[in-house]
């Protein structure tokens, strides 16, 4: 009788191994989250370095891509390629604008309209799987006026996310507000940090150097994605239950 209880214990405990899924954070948007390859670097998304604030209870899956709006991402079929592995608690956490500005037909959305038709559509499939959607504003651009504040590059795009937020209900990060009041805070030499900002000869695979207002270096991922993480703190979303202990 010992050894077929011993069996049946070990057999219930395969079971519960192998009906055990780790809850997935789904990420969406355009270069400022996406992972870089090696050859980009020292470029990096925020998304791409996530993965380190949580522990192994959480799967950060990043499927941002470079150049990407929200209308893009749906024509080119990545939308599809999330939404059917979005399981009931699973995480989507939505990014897009910088691109949906862009002029070209293949990108550009108008802000109150197929650009807040998208978002709506990615809320409402995740939430349809049992998802969890977190919708975000682009992070700032490091557009610096004369008297030391930021430029508002993203217009009524963030305006449409605001939108989208209020009426949907769903979590809500200001990201723009969030890395404008960080940005201009640091100033303008010291806020070169975040972003990519580096000589010539320095990167043998990039040996042009960079001066990059938009995209990140990997303090600037870092501390953006620590931005976002303050946030899912404040929002108390059952997410941060999950939070590495410091």
């Amino acid at each position: 009788m010992k050894i077929i209880s011993l069996i049946l214990t070990l057999f219930w405990f395969a079971s519960s191994i192998e009906d055990f899924r780790a809850t997935h954070v789904f990420m969406i948007g355009d270069s400022t989250m996406a992972d870089k390859p090696e050859r980009a670097l020292p470029e990096y998304g925020w998304g791409q370095v996530l993965n380190h604030f949580f522990t192994d209870a959480i799967v950060v899956d990043n499927h941002a891509k470079n150049g990407r709006s929200s209308k893009s991402f749906i024509d080119e079929g990545s939308w599809e390629k999330v939404i059917t592995q979005v399981q009931k608690g699973d995480y989507v956490i939505i990014q897009f604008g910088h691109n949906d500005q862009k002029s070209d037909t293949a990108r550009f959305t108008r802000p109150f309209d197929t650009y807040q038709d998208n978002l709506k559509r990615f809320i409402n499939e995740t939430m349809e799987k049992g998802g969890i959607p977190i919708l975000c504003t682009s992070i700032v651009r490091r557009l610096f006026n004369e008297n030391g504040t930021l430029r508002d590059s993203h217009g009524d795009y963030l305006t449409g996310v605001k939108q989208v937020a209020n009426e949907t209900g769903v979590y809500f990060i200001d990201m723009e507000a969030k890395t404008r009041k960080l940005v201009e805070s640091m100033g303008q030499e010291k806020s070169k940090q975040l972003y990519l900002f580096f000589e010539s000869g320095i990167y043998p695979h990039r040996p042009e150097g960079k001066e990059d207002n938009t995209h990140l270096s990997q303090l600037g991922a870092f501390t953006i994605a620590g931005l976002a993480v303050e946030e899912m703190k404040a929002l108390d979303i059952p997410l941060v239950k999950q939070l590495v202990e410091k």
